[in-house]
């Protein structure tokens, strides 16, 4: 099983990599020691939420992205060969409303098991500027800030 801090510090590593940058450079625009930075790479570290955040604005990487395809790489990288099952939004809406799309979101389930695993975040974070933050808001996101 691959530890959550491993994979989150490959997935930066390679973000940094396909940008042709060094630690030293990408530890000196987030403000990170160098060798702490280093060991967040390596999985050695766990990273907190301020620290991942500043990191994937050095990169230029949203950190909802990041967590995104961090959570893909983990769900495919199970070795256990477990089948996928898709993450349940939730939806503005009235407590009835909830209770049928359930019901009918348990029989597409059903219905759609042999159908291929849609990766999702577990955790979306709206980060931006304003025009961001009224965007996602419109939408019914809710923002985590701190």
């Amino acid at each position: 099983m691959t530890l959550l801090r491993t994979q989150l510090g490959n997935t930066l590593r390679g973000h940094r990599l396909r940008q042709r940058r060094t630690l030293r450079d990408v530890s000196g625009e987030a403000r990170v020691s160098l060798g702490y930075l280093s060991e967040v790479e390596r999985g050695q570290k766990e990273a907190s939420s301020e620290l991942l955040a500043s990191i994937c604005d050095a990169l230029d990487v949203e950190l909802a992205d990041l967590l995104a395809e961090v959570s893909l790489e983990m769900r495919l990288a199970d070795p256990a060969g477990r089948p996928v099952r898709p993450v349940a939004l939730a939806r503005p809406g009235t407590r009835e409303d909830d209770a049928a799309a359930a019901a009918d979101e348990t029989s597409e389930q059903a219905a759609g098991a042999a159908e291929a695993p849609v990766a999702e975040p577990a955790l979306a974070l709206v980060g931006g500027g304003q025009a961001a933050r009224s965007a996602a808001r419109a939408r019914g996101a809710v923002s985590l800030a701190a």
